[in-house]
């Protein structure tokens, strides 16, 4: 559990970025470089992706309703425009509270790093964050919402404190290097800042080698990111003995930004991946605007 103190839901203000912040790098998939600008955005404008390598620079909401089906990762796409692998971008933002940001970057996929936000966490807080003056919106969980499929499964729950509080746990089975993994946490800027940002992406060595055997991921080695074999990571240290778990819980926490407000609720995941998550999320919204209408309508 996490150890903050526990604090019913208050009502904050909007936050932007104090300045710009950059980070550049290598696509994990495409192999390409790429350069990652985050712009300060006025109230209410949300998170925009801006392919500036494109003509007309078009624009691609960070919301559910642009995310398509990928594999290993979270994909937006506006007509022929996309961004891919935006779930570490995405984490960062929320897991700081950061509502309003134009993200400029000048290719199809974001820089990997080291696999995990603390990347994009450090070039936030170099750049500085400030307060705005309009309120940050915020949906509450007022009704138990649960989804499954092939023995994984998802669920958003009422929060009895009104805090959000995030609940994973990893099976990779007994006797492996992963194993079973499991961590409660409760999301606020310190937390995320530094429980799950430093958190790396991880698979399994025979995972790795048919993704190289698809012409996918050839620039990346074990020491860009976890690649376990039957010892453990290669060529690579982890950062927390449950560094795993930490990472489903960073990507989660990407994937409920896509709802695009505050949700307040205690979500728990067995095995959910970034599929389920979205689903969930598309769920959640989608009631949330129903009650508004019968609120409306009222």
């Amino acid at each position: 559990m996490d150890d903050e103190p526990a604090a019913m839901y208050r009502f904050r203000r909007q936050q932007t970025l104090a300045s710009p912040a950059l980070v550049e790098g290598i696509g994990y998939w495409s192999g390409e470089k790429v350069r990652v600008e985050c712009r300060p955005a006025p109230p209410d404008s949300g998170i925009v992706f801006v392919r500036s390598d494109l003509p007309e620079r078009p624009r691609i909401p960070a919301t559910v309703d642009y995310r398509i089906d990928a594999a290993r990762r979270t994909v937006l796409q506006n007509g022929a425009a996309r961004v891919e692998m935006v779930e570490h971008l995405l984490a960062a933002l929320a897991g700081l509270q950061i509502d309003n940001c134009e993200v400029w970057i000048d290719r199809t996929e974001l820089p990997g790093c080291d696999g995990s936000a603390k990347p994009f966490v450090d070039a936030f807080d170099a750049a500085g964050i400030v307060c705005q003056s309009a309120p940050r919106a915020a949906h509450f969980v007022t009704k138990p919402v649960r989804l499954c499929r092939d023995g994984n499964w998802i669920e958003a729950l009422p929060s009895p404190d009104g805090r959000t509080t995030l609940h994973y746990v990893l099976d990779y089975g007994i006797g492996g290097p992963i194993g079973r993994q499991e961590l409660e946490i409760v999301l606020k800027p310190r937390s995320f800042r530094e429980r799950l940002a430093p958190s790396r992406t991880f698979l399994l060595a025979a995972e790795a080698e048919a993704l190289r055997a698809q012409g996918l991921a050839g620039c990346v080695t074990a020491r860009d990111l976890l690649v376990f074999d039957q010892h453990g990571p290669i060529d690579n240290q982890l950062r927390f003995p449950d560094e795993c778990v930490r990472h489903k819980l960073l990507d989660l926490v990407g994937d409920l930004a896509l709802a695009g407000t505050d949700l307040v609720g205690k979500f728990r995941a067995y095995r959910s991946g970034h599929k389920l998550n979205a689903e969930l999320v598309r769920q959640l919204t989608a009631e949330f605007e129903l009650a508004a209408d019968v609120r409306h309508a009222a």
